[in-house]
């Protein structure tokens, strides 16, 4: 019997490797918090995850002809640009305390994913020993 790895590890593969690229996205925001008319930028976690398991139902369309044009989604971007609730002078949107708050949640949710699939690969292992 072969083992499936997608079946075994589920979603949360795709979770951590998420986790990890929303990481970068906010410390990028942090590191760019003194320069001016930068822009801070997120990403949303839920819609990401969705698009990588294939559960994405956001945008379907089938064509009942043979004739008709297949649709392309233009400008669809993982990154959003965060909207700041106190706007500073220099233009630049990066407050410190959102994103600290961002990033340290993430880490934690990120940890929370690694424990889990450890849990996994610790179950998988001794499966395969018998034990």
């Amino acid at each position: 019997m072969a083992i499936s790895f997608d079946a075994a590890l589920g979603i949360h593969e795709s979770a951590l490797k998420l986790r990890g690229q929303r990481a970068q996205i906010l410390a990028n925001n942090l590191a760019n918090a003194d320069t001016p008319n930068f822009k801070a930028r997120d990403v949303d976690f839920k819609q990401m995850l969705a698009r990588a398991s294939g559960k994405d139902s956001t945008f379907t369309m089938h064509a009942t002809h043979e004739r008709h044009l297949t649709a392309v989604a233009h400008g669809e971007s993982d990154t959003l640009y965060r909207v700041p609730q106190q706007p500073s002078i220099d233009g630049n949107t990066v407050e410190e305390q959102v994103e600290h708050g961002e990033y340290m949640k993430n880490a934690l949710q990120l940890q929370a994913s690694f424990t889990f699939l450890n849990s996994r690969f610790k179950g998988l292992t001794s499966a395969l020993r018998g034990d």
